[in-house]
């Protein structure tokens, strides 16, 4: 088990905590919290990734570090000490590829059934991490509507384990005392220990530099032509955005989409990777692996309105400025 203990000040103030604090959202979700001066955090997650999530932590203020079954075994014996003032629950395994359900269910849903109970219990505002994977093929539309929860039906065990849990909430009665968010295509800095699920960008840029091509995936259906999928992309610092004033804004509960509201195809993604890394457009289109064939969302678009009607009115960063942004990261190979 890991633990690194007090790496702040040990004043017995209340803390934040942030489940999979060292993973892609979580660990900027603590940068920015350090940018805002807040240091008094407790780190959870699980390093097994031969120190890819270790170093999203470096350089950034947090008062402990538990390994996730560390923090499970003080949280069930009451151990945690300190006051806690808000829980952001980010762990999850997020890959939409697994075949074991039974892990999908004991490491995504009894998880966050546990932690959410136990933050209710100690007075904690609540913020979880749901996924537009709930919407299954998208066939339903993206409506966040909570009477539309039960209908949905996703694709993969990730998606069902993200559904289970909202219905949880829903069941539970506690649709109205915690904030979840279905995110839509997040990408940015911080993502590269995801390995296969990391986004396109990502996998991408580095071939793009070195080779200046990008390659996609060719339509199966007559209605889109080759690239012309559109997924609603949303920059992780446009998400963490959203999570901070979820936090300041206590009042507001539900479950809420997060996308930015507007589709945008891989033609358009890659036009701006070219353009922010310099290079001329060249796009190759691939068969699509059979595998994925029944599973492939050709469109995704956030509907947005209940966020903004709950009083959210920061614009999110256009396609084109947030690649601009990402391509700084990875080509000087910093975090966030």
């Amino acid at each position: 088990m890991v633990h690194i203990d007090w790496m702040c000040s040990s004043k017995e103030d209340s803390v934040i905590v942030v489940t999979g604090g060292a993973g892609f959202i979580g660990s900027c979700l603590l940068a920015r919290l350090n940018e805002l001066g807040m240091g008094e955090i407790i780190v959870v997650d699980h390093l097994d990734d031969q120190g890819l999530k270790k170093e999203n932590l470096a350089r950034k203020r947090y008062r402990a570090f538990y390994d996730k079954q560390d923090f499970l075994e003080k949280i069930r014996r009451d151990e945690l000490l300190q006051e806690v003032s808000c829980v952001f629950h980010m762990g999850a395994c997020s890959s939409t590829t697994g075949t074991d359900r039974d892990y999908y269910i004991r490491n995504n849903f009894e998880y966050s059934c546990e932690v959410a109970r136990w933050a209710l219990n100690k007075g904690a505002r609540f913020i979880y991490a749901s996924s537009a994977a709930t919407y299954g093929d998208g066939d339903q539309g993206y409506c966040d509507d909570p009477s539309l929860i039960s209908q949905l039906r996703p694709l993969n065990y990730y998606g069902e384990s993200k559904q289970l849990f909202d219905e949880w909430i829903m069941a539970q009665g506690l649709y109205g005392q915690v904030a979840g968010l279905k995110f839509f295509n997040v990408y940015g800095p911080n993502e590269m220990h995801k390995g296969d699920m990391r986004s396109v960008i990502a996998k991408a840029y580095e071939k793009v530099v070195a080779e200046g091509v990008m390659i996609l995936f060719k339509s199966d259906r007559p209605d889109y032509a080759d690239g012309e999928q559109k997924r609603d992309f949303i920059y992780v610092k446009d998400v963490v955005s959203v999570m901070i004033y979820l936090m300041r804004n206590t009042a507001i509960n539900g479950i809420f989409n997060l996308g930015t509201g507007q589709a945008r195809t891989w033609n358009d993604l890659a036009l701006a990777l070219f353009a922010a890394a310099g290079k001329p457009p060249r796009i190759e289109y691939v068969a699509m692996p059979s595998h994925l064939r029944n599973r492939y969302q050709y469109f995704t678009q956030a509907q947005m309105g209940r966020l903004r009607q709950a009083g959210y009115t920061d614009e999110f960063m256009p396609l084109e400025q947030a690649v601009r942004d990402y391509v700084l990261y990875l080509s000087s190979g910093s975090r966030w």
